[in-house]
């Protein structure tokens, strides 16, 4: 979900419910108090997230689902688990890399910094252009 729909991983996805996709869960719906720019959030989701979703109640999380989201540790504590296991990890690699990754490969196919920008969530230009200036130096 991360590379996907671009989404921040500790907050955004975390807190994530069936009532913030769309009917057919071709969209996700995040309204300005839930992300880090303050707007309102319309995300697509790709058909291979879509293909293994399988919809709950519409004010359940979609991970817990119960009500509640789970705790605020709970996909660092698992990335944790999963680093030490991995063998295919880069160094410095963390659970947000997925987010950067994915914004790449937007950019890569549309060549567009303001299109980045807009899937991003990104509130100033200038946070996008500072990735693609990381990606190059990379």
């Amino acid at each position: 979900m991360t590379y996907g729909c671009l989404l921040r991983p500790h907050r955004e996805i975390r807190e994530l419910t069936w009532s913030d996709f769309s009917d057919d869960l071709k969209y996700i719906h995040l309204s300005g108090n839930r992300n880090k720019s303050g707007r309102n959030r319309i995300v697509p989701v790709p058909s291979y997230i879509r293909d293994i979703l399988v919809k709950g109640e519409p004010h359940h999380n979609i991970f817990s689902g119960k009500p509640q989201p789970l705790n605020q540790d709970y996909f660092k504590t698992l990335w944790s688990r999963f680093k030490r296991q991995s063998n295919t990890l880069e160094q410095g690699q963390t659970l947000y890399s997925f987010r950067h990754s994915g914004a790449i490969e937007i950019f890569k196919r549309t060549g567009s910094i303001t299109k980045l920008q807009k899937a991003m969530g990104h509130s100033s230009i200038n946070v996008s252009l500072n990735l693609f200036k990381r990606f190059r130096n990379s």
